[in-house]
Parts: structure tokens; C-alpha cells; sequence
């Protein structure tokens, strides 16, 4: 709770000019005296009723701001933490019950401006609505916490209409629609040192997850290449979701260990699904398991800006197997070429698959612990066999800075590099369609998308991103949509803007 200073200029005066006060004069001093015991007796009485458990990222905005006067809807607007701020009561209403209610609106203008399959712009936005319950409030059941959100999906996919490339420009792009997202139940158990999800999740909210990488717009910062192309359906990742099953413990103050198994397809039998109430249990299984270590963290109840005798860090290891059939890219059922004429045109069929990858998070530079300038620096490696997936290899790799001008504290910039190998079987595919066809045809190696940002925090509740994105070898050598025809490298340039209401 931030402290409040009460001005008492005019109730009183130096010593040495004190003078005999007239009726007018006096009459203001009695006035200005009972403003300011009153702004102090309701100060008072809201500290006693505050909520002693809220913390700042689960408190209504009513429990963190000081109401000593009755105020408009739009008072404060641009400082507080939401556009709506209470929401006329409804948010500090709902919070004595324990729900949270949360909407965000993400909309952004990107053009290519050369290459790709065509130049031009598009527009595209997510609408997001979150409710949350804590059970403790809500029922006096401890440990709890109830999940939903939905998704408003709407606009024009820049990466499929104009750039044809595998890194896609922009982590909101899908389908447009109006869909379920997450529907799940959490309980923790020995003193918060293990808790268990139930239900429908999209594991892109906790595995595989790059602190630093999050800066950026790029969909391959967020959700990496190689499960978006190897994963069925791209995997339980945004937009969609899985039933499934997470367990996380603590196995050290500095060791994690999260584990879960869920529905292998997410679109299931259904690829048309665009409601996202699919709710899937019979299409192979997804196994997911991560360590995390975490150096030169804060303790509980410390401040994040302590003093700290290292730089901190979060270091990921994880594997995931999916239990489904995977077809080859390469071979049919007979061993033969598919790009063959006499091709049975099966392809040869492989049991499950799997990848293995690992995370890391390091701040490298920050010379005052108790300022928020920084400089951090991340990487992301994983792979797959090559004989069943379109990607062998996926990498990241970026640095990004925090507070780079004096009075930015909450800008950030960066400069990031995502990479993706393209699988050996289709890199022989696209060899053995060129030395059939005798002519020019694509043959896919590689791609590389450099990304360099700018974040800029207008509000607490409102960011502008600016955006620059350059692809070399676009389409990893091949067009998409006519491999005997070359595919430019791409030129993206765009702004995105975020709300939080």
C-alpha cells in the first residue's frame, strides 16, 4: 500500500509571519482541518479491511488503491492497473468471494513489405476473458482454484496469406472464431509444495516457457517450431487445449519438477472444431515432463528489487513422448520413395514420437539491485527424429533489455533469432521430387526469422509494441504454394497494441 502525505498548506503559517486570523480566514482553517481528518479516517478504516491475504497479482484493484473520497468511474484512469479499474463495484464485490474476473484485448497491424507470397498488411486481434475462483474465499476450501477463459478470435492472418514462411509472424494467429480455451481445477497440497490440474489446459502456459522469449511477437518465441509442425494439430497450445492431468512439486527451494499426461490430439475427430468444446480422450495420449532449476531467486516474502548476491536464472530440461501413429516423410509401406510414380502412396507408419529440449533464462547485467534496468539473455534448443516430423530442430535465442531509458522503467527491447531445421525425410523428399521431375523444384533446409521489438508502457494498463521482423531462406527454400517457384526472403514491420480492462 503506497503511503499517503495530507498537505496542510494554509491551516498554518511560519512562526515569524504568524497574524491575528479573520472570520473568513478561520472559517477556511475549520474546513481544510476536517477534509483532511476525514481523507485520514477513511485511509484508516480501509487498511482494517483490507483483504490480509490479497497480494498484488490476485487482489482486486479495490484491495491495492487507497479510496479516501468517492470518486467517478474515469477517475485515475491512467494510473491504475486496469482501464475499467473496479468496474463500479463489481470487481471489489466479486473479489469478497474470492473470483477474479480479467479481459484483455491484443490487436495489431503487420505488412510484409517484400518477398513472401505477396506484399501487404492485415489486421488481426484476440479478445481473452478469464474468471478465476479461489476456493478458499469462495467455499473455505484451501488450496483451491477454479479456471475458465474463452477467446475472440478475429482478423486476417498475415503468415498465411502474404509471407508462406515457417516461422509465423505473429504468436495470436488462428482461426478466426469464438471458442473454450481452458476449463480446469487446481489443489495444492503439503503446504503449496505439490499441486494437481485437472482438466481442459493448453501446456503452453507452463511447459516449455521462456521468460525472456515472451517479449516478442513472432509465434515461435512463444509456442516453439518444433511442437507447432510435430505435434497433431500443432499440440495443446494456443488456440486450443487438452484434457489432461499436471502434477508440479517442489522438490528443493530451487528444484521443480512438472509432470502431465493429455489427450495426444487436440482437434481429435473433429478438425473443424472452432468452439473449442471438443473435449477429446480417445486419440493416443501426450506424456510431458520438465525440471526446473532456478538460481539467485527471491525468497517468499522478499522483494523482488533485494539485494541479491547473483543474477537470477531458470534453467528447463523436458521430454515429451506422444503415443500415436506417425507417417513417414519419405518412405511408403513398401520402403519405396513416395515421389515415386510406382508409390503405393502409403506412407510407412512409425509408432509414437517424441523430442527432447531444454530452456534457459539468465539475467547477465543489472547494476542496481533495487532499479529495474536490466539486461537478459535466453535460449531454446529442442529436437525430434527426423523420418516422422517436418521439423528435426527448433531454437531460439535473444537478448532483451529492461528499462532502457531513465523514466522507462517498464519499456523493454530486444533482438531475437528463431531458428527450424527441416526434417531429413522431407529435406530427401523435396531431392527425390526435384531428380524425378528433371526440373527446378524447391528442396527445404532451413529457416532463420530475426525479430527486434519495442515495448513502450503507456498505463499500467496499456502497451504499444513496435515491430521488425526479417526472414532469410523463407520457406526453408520452398514455396508453399508452387514448390517449382522461389519464395523471396520476407520483410515484416508492425505495431501491436495490448489492454488490459
Amino acid at each position: 500500500m503506497k503511503p499517503v502525505h495530507f498537505s496542510f498548506r494554509g491551516m498554518q503559517r511560519s512562526s515569524k509571519t504568524r497574524e491575528p486570523l479573520t472570520r473568513k480566514s478561520r472559517r477556511r482553517a475549520r474546513v481544510n482541518a476536517s477534509l483532511a481528518c476525514l481523507a485520514l479516517a477513511s485511509s484508516t478504516a480501509f487498511a482494517a479491511a483490507a483483504n490480509p491475504d490479497a497480494t498484488p497479482s490476485d487482489a482486486p484493484e479495490a484491495d491495492l488503491n487507497i479510496q479516501a473520497q468517492q470518486a467517478g468511474q474515469w477517475t485515475g484512469v491512467w494510473t491504475r492497473s486496469t482501464l475499467l479499474g473496479d468496474m463500479g463495484g463489481l470487481r471489489p464485490w466479486l473479489g469478497k468471494y474470492g473470483v477474479t474476473l480479467q479481459a484483455t484485448e491484443t490487436s495489431e497491424y503487420l505488412a510484409n513489405l517484400r518477398g513472401g507470397l505477396k506484399t501487404g498488411g492485415t489486421y488481426d486481434g484476440l479478445t481473452t476473458i478469464t474468471l478465476g475462483v479461489d476456493t478458499q474465499k469462495a467455499f473455505s476450501l484451501p488450496g483451491g482454484s477454479f479456471n475458465v477463459s474463452m477467446l475472440q478470435i478475429h482478423g486476417r492472418n498475415l503468415s498465411e496469406h502474404n509471407l508462406g514462411t515457417l516461422n509465423t509472424a505473429s504468436g495470436i494467429e488462428a482461426d478466426a472464431s469464438t471458442r473454450l480455451w481452458e476449463l480446469w481445477y487446481q489443489q495444492s497440497f503439503l503446504d503449496k509444495r505439490v499441486d494437481v490440474k485437472v482438466g481442459q489446459q493448453s501446456i503452453d502456459q507452463e511447459f516449455m516457457v521462456s521468460q525472456y522469449s515472451a517479449t516478442f511477437i513472432n509465434t515461435m518465441f512463444g509456442w516453439p517450431g518444433l511442437p507447432s509442425y510435430d505435434m497433431p494439430s500443432g499440440g495443446p497450445a494456443y488456440p486450443l487445449s487438452a484434457l489432461g492431468v499436471r502434477v508440479r512439486g517442489q522438490i528443493t527451494p530451487s528444484l521443480t519438477a512438472l509432470a502431465g499426461v493429455f489427450d495426444g490430439d487436440p482437434l481429435g475427430n473433429n478438425p473443424d472444431n472452432k468452439s473449442g468444446t471438443n473435449f477429446n480422450l480417445h486419440n493416443g495420449a501426450l506424456w510431458i515432463g520438465e525440471l526446473q532449476y532456478a538460481i539467485n531467486q527471491p525468497a517468499e516474502g522478499e522483494l523482488v528489487g533485494a539485494p541479491s548476491n547473483g543474477l537470477p536464472g531458470t534453467y528447463k530440461l523436458g521430454v515429451w513422448y506422444n503415443s500415436g501413429s506417425f507417417d513417414d516423410l519419405h518412405f511408403d509401406n513398401t520402403g519405396m520413395s513416395l515421389a515415386s510414380p510406382t508409390s503405393t502412396g502409403i506412407p510407412q507408419s512409425h509408432h509414437g514420437d517424441y523430442s527432447f529440449y531444454a530452456v534457459a533464462d539468465q539475467m547477465v547485467w543489472r547494476p542496481d539491485p533495487d532499479e529495474p534496468r536490466s539486461i537478459g539473455v535466453f535460449a531454446r534448443v529442442m529436437g525430434a527424429p527426423g523420418d516422422r516430423n517436418l521439423v528435426s530442430v527448433s531454437a531460439n535465442l535473444g537478448v532483451v533489455m529492461k528499462a532502457p531509458f531513465p523514466g522507462r522503467d517498464n519499456d523493454s527491447v530486444g533482438l531475437a533469432l528463431a531458428y527450424i531445421k527441416v526434417g531429413s525425410h522431407a529435406h530427401d523428399l523435396d531431392l527425390d521430387n526435384r531428380a524425378i521431375t528433371g526440373g527446378t523444384y524447391g528442396v527445404r533446409t532451413s529457416e532463420t526469422a530475426l525479430e527486434a521489438t519495442y515495448q513502450y508502457q503507456v498505463t499500467p494498463w496499456w502497451v504499444i509494441q513496435g515491430d521488425m521482423q526479417y526472414t532469410f531462406n523463407a520457406g526453408a527454400g520452398q514455396n508453399p504454394t508452387d514448390p517449382t517457384q522461389p519464395l523471396r526472403n520476407t520483410f515484416v514491420i508492425g505495431v501491436r497494441t495490448n489492454i488490459t480492462f
